[in-house]
């Protein structure tokens, strides 16, 4: 007892007195490691806090100066938002086109890249605009030749505008409207979309005038390519006759108990119908003119947009590298804003007509891209997927298992149509299309197909860029505006 006494008491083994500093921090429940000396973390979180900073510390500093360079682009244009306009003026207005890209199936990437990236400094400027999706290879251009022939019958005469019941004080002369697509511009954005925007102008400017419905063409193609006939089962002769001697109708030859639009398209076809006044006019003048329509000022904006596997290290770049879209896209809309244009460079005299295949004929054509504007961005096609490229065997594909497949679906719903049969458990759960469903259907696969094939004709990386010589006094191209030191120089 006495011993614990002794050595409790020991003033050798005592702890020492706490200072006041740690006894107030303790009891208002502060830690007191706070007043510890301090050092340096371990490795392993150096590497961490340095890792993440820099990673942290460039994103905000992309984000900041994507901010400034919109800003300060912003500001450039503002006074023309600030100039005062009429009680029946309008602003100005642009078109923007944008196609799909090759091989991604979101096909608004580009149209969504003018939003972000252009769009912000028309806006400041007080410029309205029209956007224009393709969908799917080919839309564009489509829609180009089929607006360019509307505009070539009207100046002939063969079609008229509708005029409104109605006088409005907002109605437009049409040389009012002229004016103003002239004062606007084109918006063309990516590779792809300025493949199909040149191949519709030279479509619409070189093809026929007559009024074409493609899908009553497709129609009446499909009607005569035999895949909905009856194949005749093989009888024997005396069965191919009746106690009369007369013949037994097989029936293929029968009419068949199943509407179908195809056999009234069929019928309507061998009638010849009239030709009107205005059809008769276009034949005589169905021929390409000579010159063609000045067009408004093309904004050519490059696109690339980086998919698969292989082009990670591309997208990584891109998202610490913001800036860089921001300025291409901010000193795009800038010269649409400030209205310096120059002529459409072509290709050279001599160059513009090369035959594409020495071993075909020398009527086949097509231009050189080399020191042009036909080859406005053609690095991005560099970008595409390699899968693009098995697009129209993938098409080939895809028709060659439908038609293997319909033939047994054909006889499926004939039979059960003419009571052949009684349907089957899972046919009463799902019943089987009709034969005019399967027509119908045909009709809408082959139309895609047909589509995305022409399309991928006029994108694809190896075919150049579509060329007319008509093109070089109608096409402009919007240029960054001069500076004050080469105003001065000159």
């Amino acid at each position: 007892m006495s011993t614990d006494n002794v050595h409790t008491s020991s003033p050798s083994s005592s702890t020492p007195p706490s200072s006041g500093v740690r006894i107030v921090l303790g009891r208002l429940g502060i830690p007191s490691w706070l007043l510890q000396r301090p050092k340096l973390p371990s490795r392993n979180w150096l590497i961490f806090l340095s890792i993440t900073s820099t990673v942290t510390g460039c994103y905000i500093y992309d984000r900041r100066e994507c901010k400034r360079i919109r800003k300060e682009y912003q500001d450039k244009v503002r006074f023309l938002a600030e100039e005062p306009l009429g009680s029946l003026d309008l602003p100005r207005k642009v078109v923007v086109y944008a196609a799909k890209w090759p091989g991604d199936d979101d096909w608004d990437r580009g149209m969504r890249y003018f939003r972000k990236y252009v769009k912000p400094i028309l806006v400041a400027a007080a410029i309205d605009y029209d956007m224009i999706k393709g969908q799917r290879h080919g839309d564009i251009t489509r829609r180009i030749a089929d607006e360019i022939k509307t505009h070539r019958r009207e100046l002939l005469g063969l079609d008229k505008k509708s005029d409104s019941v109605m006088p409005s004080p907002t109605d437009q002369s049409p040389e009012v409207i002229r004016r103003r697509e002239l004062e606007g511009g084109l918006v063309i954005v990516g590779r792809p979309t300025f493949k199909e925007f040149m191949a519709g102008l030279k479509k619409g400017w070189s093809e026929t005038l007559r009024k074409v419905d493609r899908e009553e063409e497709l129609a009446q193609t499909l009607a005569d390519d035999g895949v909905f006939d009856e194949l005749e089962p093989e009888l024997e002769k005396g069965a191919l006759e009746g106690e009369d001697g007369e013949p037994i109708p097989t029936p293929s030859k029968l009419p068949s108990s199943v509407y179908s639009p195809f056999q009234q398209i069929a019928r309507q076809r061998s009638i010849p119908r009239p030709k009107s006044k205005a059809e008769e006019i276009a034949e005589t003048l169905d021929t390409p003119p000579s010159t063609i329509t000045t067009l408004p000022p093309m904004l050519l904006v490059p696109f690339t947009n980086h998919l698969g596997f292989k082009q990670i290290p591309y997208m990584l770049w891109d998202f610490f590298n913001e800036r860089a879209k921001v300025r291409a896209g901010s000193e795009a809309a800038y010269k649409l804003v400030m209205r310096h244009t120059r002529p459409f460079i072509g290709p050279p005299l001599s160059d513009s007509l090369v035959p594409s295949d020495t071993s075909t004929s020398l009527d086949v054509i097509t231009p050189i891209t080399t020191n042009s504007d036909l080859g406005f961005d053609i690095i991005a096609e560099t970008f595409y997927k390699s899968s693009t490229l098995s697009l129209p065997s993938e098409i080939a594909k895809a028709r060659k298992e439908y038609y293997n497949a319909l033939p047994a679906r054909l006889k499926a719903s004939r039979d059960i149509a003419r009571g052949v049969r009684e349907l089957t458990k899972d046919e009463r759960a799902n019943p089987p299309p009709t034969e005019v469903e399967l027509r119908a259907e045909r009709m809408k696969k082959e139309s895609r197909w047909t589509a995305d094939e022409e399309g991928w004709e006029v994108v694809r990386p190896d075919k150049p860029t579509e060329w007319d010589p008509r093109f070089a006094d109608a096409l402009e191209v919007f240029v960054e505006p001069p500076t004050e030191e080469s105003e001065k120089v000159s």
